[in-house]
């Protein structure tokens, strides 16, 4: 028989705990409780990483398994969802901020202020975390860059390193340290921590000239090509990760696979070395005891402007002829935009 509903005291707060003994990773025997003794584990370094962030809970209610199928906007039917939207019932003590998509409609999303709040979202089966690159007080103007190296067929994480070492130099170069995390699957991210000076469009254009340098240095093995026909066997900067409701999971998130593997951030000393399999539900809480959040630096840092990259933008448009690239396709036509149609069909229509 399923144990019943436990209280959890989380700082003030006292937070339900339903169905502690459901099975949430089979393969590794742990169950939602273990999860939740995961996130309380690395409590600092969550809370950091998603303090005053609006936040789209990725939802396993029935934990993960083989069999289960994430809901995605294509095939709205699935065992787990994206929830965006605060549920109902969402306690009166758990602060909300209100988003806008890209339609122009709006939504009161779960933005955590304490670690209860992250307690409460994992009782509801989150396994993910994905906030925005704000803050709740100014929704509109984006304080974090977030670099996504996105390893395509025919490469792996050790590729993706090989260009984070180079993307580490070029952030320098132009005054914008950044600082890497492992996805939890076989890529890697960077984020650095930017003035909120600047919109989404804006700061999709910083990432994507950043990426574009990336590729000039490193040609074969790096591209910003958006259609997957022109990628090749090389590492991706999905640029498209900066655009309005699109997001990125958080440091220390947990990624729904048979390892349990999640986010994990790294110095950069050890991104050479990292193995993004050495970092799970059940080894982190070790790490984090005895390293605390590596990423510390990273959330003590003070912010920099994105012009040094915004300026890199403008080159490209001025000396390479290189300027938009096409929106997700669930997008209202932006300014600038290129046709949206790939490359392939392009030819034969």
């Amino acid at each position: 028989m399923a144990t019943k509903k436990v209280m959890l005291t989380i700082g003030e707060r006292e937070v339900g705990l339903s169905s502690p003994d459901k099975i949430y990773f089979a393969d590794l025997g742990l169950t939602k409780s273990d999860v939740i003794d995961y996130y309380r584990a690395v409590g600092d370094g969550i809370l950091a990483a998603l303090l005053d962030r609006p936040t789209t809970m990725e939802r396993w209610p029935g934990g993960w398994s083989p069999e289960a199928k994430l809901a995605t906007r294509a095939d709205g039917h699935g065992d787990a969802f994206y929830q965006k939207r605060a549920p109902k019932g969402t306690p009166e003590w758990v602060t909300t901020a209100t988003i806008t998509f890209p339609s122009g409609r709006t939504a009161d999303e779960v933005c955590p202020t304490e670690l209860a709040t992250i307690i409460w979202m994992a009782n509801l089966g989150t396994l993910r975390f994905h906030p925005w690159p704000v803050h709740r007080e100014s929704t509109e103007l984006v304080n974090q860059l977030r670099i996504d190296l996105d390893p395509q067929p025919g490469t792996d994480f050790s590729d993706a390193v090989r260009a984070a070492g180079l993307l580490r130099e070029i952030l320098d170069e132009i005054g914008m340290p950044g600082h890497p995390k492992t996805s939890g699957g076989r890529g890697l991210h960077v984020f650095v921590n930017v003035e909120p000076e600047y919109g989404f469009v804006d700061a999709r254009h910083a990432v994507l000239a950043i990426g574009r340098e990336l590729e000039r240095r490193l040609p074969g093995q790096v591209t910003t090509n958006w259609w997957k026909e022109e990628r090749g066997e090389k590492i991706f900067v999905d640029f498209n990760q900066m655009a309005r409701d699109r997001t990125i999971a958080s440091a220390y998130s947990i990624r729904p696979c048979a390892e349990a593997r999640v986010s994990a951030p790294l110095t950069w000393d050890e991104v050479p070395d990292a193995d993004p399999n050495d970092f799970t539900v059940v080894t982190m809480p070790g790490r984090y005891a005895e390293l605390g959040d590596v990423w510390k630096p990273f959330n003590d840092a003070d912010p920099v402007s994105m012009a040094p990259a915004l300026e890199m933008y403008e080159r490209d448009e001025r000396d390479h002829g290189v300027g938009e690239m096409p929106y997700p396709p669930e997008y209202p036509k932006m300014a600038g935009e290129p046709s949206r149609v790939q490359p392939s069909r392009a030819r034969t229509d």
